[in-house]
Parts: structure tokens; C-alpha cells; sequence
């Protein structure tokens, strides 16, 4: 297993691995991740197995303490020096699930906010995974305003 960050090489696979994680209302299109990568490469953390990319996380930096749509689309909002790293989707490949990549790839983006001085991460999630990821410690505010791909989202919080 390997963990790293992305460059613009890895736009074709994270576009696929997005395509097959989530459907195509709350997917992130091909534009929106060149848009992101062209300005925070470095908050996409890959975890390849067997050369592989079976899991990512992505999300921009902002001083704002609540993850809002528009910054799904608006790569410029990130704010390298911000307080909170927002995430905006766990993605790991269908046949990989129910392995602890994701977890693992989680406690890599916890530590390395953490080590960036963050106050903490933000996350939107359906209420099926409210419990996965209070197991990291994410606590939940309740529904989120988020309207994303006209699902019903709940935003957590992990303070440090």
C-alpha cells in the first residue's frame, strides 16, 4: 500500500474511480478535478495497492467552518493557510470496500491536518455513514444545507 498526493498525470484515474463511487448528480466531472488539482494537489491524498488506485480523499482548505456547494465547483475558494480542511468525497473502487483503505486513508488526512495546524475537518456524508466516521472522532452537526446532487447530507466536525 502506498499513500500519496496527486499531481495532474492522475486526472483520467480520479475521474474513473469518482465515476464509479458515487452517481453522476454528486460525482465531481473531469473540469471540476483539473480545476482542483491546478490549485490544491496537495489535499488529494491516493492510496494505491498492488499499483492500483483503489482509494482517494480531496477537499479544499478554508477559513470557513461550514462545507458550502458552491465549493464543490469553485476550486479559487481554497485557502491554503485556512483553519479547516474541508473533505469532499471518500471514494474507494466498489470492489476494494469493506478492506480499511478508506479508514487508513482517513487517519492520513487527520494526521496531516493536524500537522498543518488546522482546527480541525469538515465532511458532508448520508446518514448511513454517520457512524463510520464518528469512529474517527467526527461528530455530527445534523442535516447539512448542502443540496449537492439533490441528496440529503449531514455535515460532521472533527475538532483537534
Amino acid at each position: 500500500m502506498m499513500i500519496r498526493t496527486a499531481t495532474t498525470a492522475d486526472l483520467e484515474a480520479l475521474t474513473q474511480v469518482e465515476a464509479a463511487c458515487f452517481p453522476p448528480a454528486e460525482a465531481a466531472t473531469r473540469e471540476e478535478f483539473r480545476a482542483r488539482l491546478a490549485v490544491y494537489p496537495d489535499h488529494f491524498w491516493l492510496l494505491y495497492d498492488r499499483g492500483r488506485l483503489v482509494s482517494f480523499v480531496n477537499g479544499m482548505v478554508t477559513d470557513e467552518a461550514d462545507l458550502r456547494d458552491e465549493m464543490y465547483q469553485d476550486a479559487s475558494l481554497h485557502r491554503e493557510d485556512g483553519a479547516w480542511q474541508m473533505i469532499f468525497g471518500v471514494n474507494t473502487i466498489p470492489e476494494a470496500r469493506r478492506q480499511g483503505y478508506a479508514m487508513e486513508l482517513l487517519r492520513r488526512v487527520v494526521h496531516d491536518a493536524r500537522a498543518q495546524g488546522r482546527e480541525g475537518l469538515v465532511l458532508t456524508c448520508k446518514a448511513a455513514l454517520l457512524d463510520y466516521y464518528a469512529r474517527l472522532g467526527f461528530v455530527s452537526e445534523g442535516v447539512s444545507r448542502s443540496v449537492h446532487g439533490g441528496a440529503v447530507w449531514y455535515q460532521m466536525r472533527l475538532r483537534f
